[in-house]
């Protein structure tokens, strides 16, 4: 039933606009199109780092390094949750306050935010560097393990400044106008980490080693690009002299925040899926389960990008009171989300095996059987996730923080914890890999909840009395 009354609310809503407010249709698509697509791509190219890290870990080096690779996860997802923070609440700002003409108050935020990222990334990876072992040990290594997680853990650990600078610089490059350099930046990225991958893990033999330094590296190539592009040739969003500002950065976490836990939440889900694997399966089902990550993360990011692309333009018209047009771009958000997550599912049905292929070599017959299974079992979580992240990007764009929160804190962190307690007791392991499914479903419930009593009545109340006013006025 909550999917019935989502898409009666999304499929109704734009076309009520465009009849009254004469909404030019296809320049909005056409825009959507434009900010959307770029950061879907960019989305999948960060992905992709770690995906590729995996295929040649796997190949390289063998299933344990793979499982190391997995229990490194949540460590990536804590500093790069916090480049979220500050990327969306600062584009969410710069793109209100480029709307209302205020460059200077945007070129102020982009800078302040730079350097705070600069910073925590720098004490992050201190902190790291000097406690590896026992941080190896908390995220889930075991004896057969933590060789390899030391190992990629420590050399990741040391290019999180750039990590965390090339997510953000790349979300404020497409706020500044430019969301086709911001997927160049990527995709050179992209190259340089395939590359590198094929040089340092397969040819030279690095295993774990090599993979971390080809990602590090990726990553510092796409942050060079970007800051040359700020210092040289940005128009309106520049790096500016400015003096710390308390009031603008607590107007950036909250608008950031969704987004934060959204990311933040995927490492604490593998965390959570690590530690009750290792209980009630063992090494083999980290294996397996680092398979269904990858896919989990690809699907994720694939959601974020078109909740995030949607988001500079929400905001935007957002700051021009036009709610109209916000709502329909909320539609077509949904829209390509649901048709993404179809598609997604399907394919995860059909090509189970070949995927599970990639990453399991073909003599290890008994855990590419399982693993298939698994991820059959996992893949209808992929065709709801998606509308809680839209849901909840949307409210962070028109800074509306606590709704986003309360979606974002459920289904990645309450919820989730909740559903695989109780599954696993109904089902044992089989309720490990149902857990996301169901977890998924409760939040959507509520946000489609939430949506419908904070929302979609008072959009509906405001257009009644500005069409009456339009009406009067003729």
């Amino acid at each position: 039933m909550d999917f019935i009354f989502i898409l009666i609310l999304t499929l109704t809503l734009a076309p009520y606009h465009s009849l009254y407010y004469g909404i030019e249709v296809r320049k909005l698509r056409r825009k959507f199109l434009r900010f959307v697509v770029p950061s879907v791509v960019s989305m999948w190219v960060y992905s992709l780092y770690t995906m590729v890290d995996g295929i040649f870990v796997a190949k390289g080096a063998g299933e344990l390094a793979l499982a190391s690779v997995n229990i490194s996860m949540p460590f990536i997802n804590a500093f790069f949750s916090l480049s979220i923070l500050f990327a969306v609440g600062t584009s969410t700002i710069a793109a209100i306050s480029l709307g209302n003409n205020e460059e200077g108050e945007a070129n102020k935020v982009f800078t302040m935010n730079m350097v705070l990222i600069v910073i925590l990334g720098l004490a992050l990876s201190l902190s790291v560097l000097l406690n590896l072992e026992k941080v190896a040990y908390f995220l889930g290594a075991t004896n057969s393990t933590i060789v390899y997680v030391k190992e990629y853990l420590g050399i990741i650990s040391a290019f999180v400044v750039f990590a965390m600078l090339s997510y953000y610089f790349e979300v404020l490059v497409k706020t500044d106008g430019h969301p086709k350099l911001a997927t160049f930046g990527v995709c050179v990225s992209a190259i340089t980490n395939i590359v590198l991958d094929y040089i340092f893990v397969i040819k030279w033999g690095y295993g774990v080693r090599g993979a971390a330094v080809a990602t590090g590296i990726a990553q510092m190539s796409a942050t060079l690009i970007y800051i040359f592009h700020f210092v040289k040739r940005s128009k309106r969003i520049k790096f500016v002299k400015f003096k710390f500002d308390g009031s603008l950065l607590r107007r950036t976490l909250p608008i950031g925040a969704a987004d934060f836990i959204t990311e933040l939440s995927t490492g604490f889900i593998i965390f959570l899926f690590n530690r009750t694997i290792l209980k009630y399966i063992g090494e083999t089902g980290i294996i397996t389960y680092t398979i269904i990550m990858y896919i989990n993360s690809l699907v994720i990011m694939t959601m974020a990008g078109i909740s995030q692309g949607t988001q500079p333009l929400v905001s935007f018209y957002h700051g021009r009171d036009d709610k109209a047009t916000c709502s329909y771009f909320l539609k077509k958000a949904f829209k390509t989300a649901g048709i993404v997550s179809l598609a997604i599912n399907i394919a995860c049905m059909i090509f189970a095996e070949k995927i599970s292929g990639v990453y399991i070599r073909s003599h290890e017959a008994e855990i590419l059987k399982y693993s298939v299974r698994a991820i059959r079992l996992y893949a209808p979580a992929f065709l709801v996730l998606g509308f809680n992240i839209v849901f909840a990007g949307f409210y962070a764009a028109i800074e509306k923080p606590l709704y986003s929160m309360i979606i974002s804190i459920g289904r990645g962190f309450v919820v989730i914890t909740l559903s695989m307690f109780f599954m696993t007791r109904l089902l044992g392991e089989n309720g490990i890999w149902l857990t996301s499914f169901v977890s998924e479903v409760i939040c959507l419930i509520i946000a489609a909840i939430i949506f419908a009593k904070f929302y979609y009545k008072d959009l509906f109340e405001d257009i009644m009395e500005e069409d009456t006013g339009i009406y009067e006025g003729e």
